[in-house]
């Protein structure tokens, strides 16, 4: 997590001496928190480490727990977290329910490629594989976005059935899936065209429209419907 700092207090100055420009806060003040990684804006939010383990790591375990939950963790598995107690996992459970009910992902409509990679984009710079879905509703408004597996280095493993166990629990009439390519190379691999291939015919078993499966860098994605790999179209 290069890069990452922010000010700091106690414990913790494993970036003081970080040129101004790569700490986190002063980055959000000159070109806002959209330019900021995931990571980096929970290492704002930490603020401070704890002895032995200073913000960038906090936050890093952080932004673990958060990817591994498939709704707002709780504030007792917040707290289990070595380094945050209770006071500080209540500041970030309410900042997260928050963000969540006025901002949250809810309603925004699938009309192309590029509107999956807006929700999923802040997953880039993953060191491994995430494999998202996104449950859409008749007229492909996002209901939820989860992430269903994390996987290796540059593999995920993923099974249909995790993947429509939550489309099923949101009455789903859509969907689409995403995953990140760390390398940064987004050729589609054998097992990506086999968990596609997996996908499309389950979906036509549960009558669960079949949008489209994204593979994402921090700056591009490739689509398997707009190089026609899934036929049926996107209907804005």
């Amino acid at each position: 997590m290069s890069g990452v700092g922010c000010r700091v207090g106690g414990h913790d100055n494993a970036f003081k001496n970080l040129p101004l420009e790569y700490r986190p806060r002063e980055r959000l003040l000159s070109k806002g928190p959209a330019s900021l990684s995931d990571a980096e804006l929970l290492a704002i939010l930490l603020n401070t480490g704890i002895q032995g383990k200073n913000v960038a790591v906090l936050a890093k375990e952080l932004l673990a727990l958060l990817d591994r939950c498939k709704e707002i963790p709780t504030v007792k598995e917040i707290s289990a977290l070595s380094g945050l107690g209770e006071a500080k996992a209540c500041a970030i459970a309410a900042m997260l329910e928050f963000g969540f009910r006025r901002w949250g992902s809810a309603g925004k409509r699938i009309r192309n490629p590029a509107d999956i990679y807006s929700l999923v984009r802040h997953h880039a710079d993953r060191k491994q594989e995430r494999f998202i879905s996104i449950s859409l509703n008749g007229a492909h408004e996002a209901q939820a976005v989860r992430v269903v597996t994390v996987g290796l280095v540059n593999r995920t493993i993923v099974h249909p059935r995790e993947v429509f166990a939550d489309l099923i629990q949101d009455r789903a009439a859509a969907f689409c899936v995403a995953h990140n390519h760390p390398s940064g190379q987004l050729s589609p691999s054998s097992e990506d065209d086999e968990i596609t291939l997996r996908l499309q015919h389950s979906a036509e078993i549960l009558g669960i429209h079949f949008l489209d499966h994204l593979i994402f860098s921090d700056s591009q994605w490739w689509s398997y419907r707009q190089n026609g790999r899934i036929n049926d179209p996107i209907q804005a």
